[in-house]
């Protein structure tokens, strides 16, 4: 169920349901070269909170608009990127919790697409865990994608960790949104990541011009719904596994 459906009346009753989780999709305004759209976080946390929605029952979701801006530090300064900082993105992420909270809400979870909101997020799920024990906040940015990511793409990672508008991401759009690519213009780079890269704080826009890290080209439908698939099924049995106390009781 769309959160902002509800009339006043439908808020207070679906909001107080014990077995009731909230989803909170949140994104980020960022370039992802010249084959995918600015919003593509968005359109990525959006369409995965859709699936955990629809493996749960619509009954028992309420989806939140998403958050579209992000902390996106790296890319800030390239035009068209919008940058919030992380002392700001806590504070909104904590005032939401806690508007949740005041009208009833025992469980929540944030489904983030953009791994630069991490520490944002977390900050902001600390707060609330040490102001107060009656919700619990879930947060999931693509659980067991890394496993699966090994297994289906076939173009080497220009970072371990880091992904962006290359093959797994373009994949995870060709899934959940082929509407906003446009393969024609996705492109194949490599990408030398500084030696200090990990010591030190450098942007991407110091070492790249196109914001893509890898081989866009290589991507496809078929690879990001094995990846996605894995993910959502991961956040459904996580939730699914915890009561409404927070106490996991899964397997």
């Amino acid at each position: 169920m769309n959160y902002y459906d509800w009339n006043q009346e439908q808020a207070k009753t679906y909001l107080k349901r014990k077995d009731m989780i909230v989803l909170l999709p949140v994104g980020a305004i960022e370039v992802h070269g010249d084959h995918l759209p600015l919003d593509t976080d968005c359109k990525l946390a959006e369409r995965i909170a859709r699936k955990v929605e629809e493996q749960l029952g619509e009954e028992k979701c309420a989806i939140l608009p998403c958050i579209p801006y992000g902390q996106v530090w790296s890319l800030g300064d390239v035009p068209g990127s919008i940058h919030i900082a992380d002392k700001v993105l806590s504070s909104y992420l904590y005032e939401i919790i806690k508007s949740l909270e005041r009208s009833g809400v025992k469980r929540m979870a944030i489904i983030n697409s953009h791994m630069g909101n991490g520490a944002a997020i977390k900050t902001a799920m600390r707060k609330a865990y040490e102001d107060s024990s009656n919700i619990k906040v879930y947060q999931f940015t693509y659980p067991e994608a890394n496993s699966v990511i090994q297994k289906v793409c076939t173009t080497k990672r220009s970072h371990e960790i880091l992904f962006h508008a290359d093959e797994i991401e373009t994949s995870y759009m060709l899934y959940l949104a082929p509407e906003s690519v446009d393969m024609k213009k996705a492109i194949c780079q490599e990408i030398d990541f500084p030696e200090e890269y990990d010591f030190t704080s450098i942007k991407w826009s110091e070492f790249m011009e196109k914001a893509v890290l890898g081989d866009a080209a290589s991507a496809s439908a078929e690879k990001g719904k094995k990846i996605i698939d894995a993910v959502v099924e991961k956040i459904v049995t996580v939730l699914k596994g915890a009561d409404i106390n927070g106490k996991y009781t899964g397997n």
